[in-house]
């Protein structure tokens, strides 16, 4: 499996035109981090890459894993990023916001 390796210099735009080309693309993004800014770098890359991708009628969301890794001999627990696909309909066209979703769940 490929990773798409994200440092914390790494631009958030540029990582998510990677995201959203491969979503377009059909190709499964899974993310790799080491580090805090490493992570905040990817994150912001998946909220900019949903912001290209829901007005063509896909969002994407992620799910964190630890995963421990050798860089240069030494061991390292990086974060994985799996990024999920959801197609957009009409009926779940509009995302709700955190206000309408803890609504519903009352």
């Amino acid at each position: 499996m490929d990773f798409l390796k994200v440092s914390s210099k790494s631009s958030p735009a540029s990582v998510a035109g990677a995201i959203a080309g491969m979503v377009k693309d059909g190709v499964a993004v899974n993310i790799q981090c080491v580090g805090a800014g490493a992570v905040n770098q990817a994150i912001k890359a998946i909220a900019i890459a949903r912001g290209f991708l829901i007005p063509t009628g896909c969002d994407i969301s992620c799910a964190p894993v630890f995963s421990d890794i050798l860089i240069n001999g030494e061991s390292r627990t990086a974060i994985r990023l799996a990024v999920y696909v959801h197609r957009l309909t009409a009926h779940n066209s509009e995302v709700p916001s955190l206000e309408e979703n803890a609504a519903r769940a009352q």
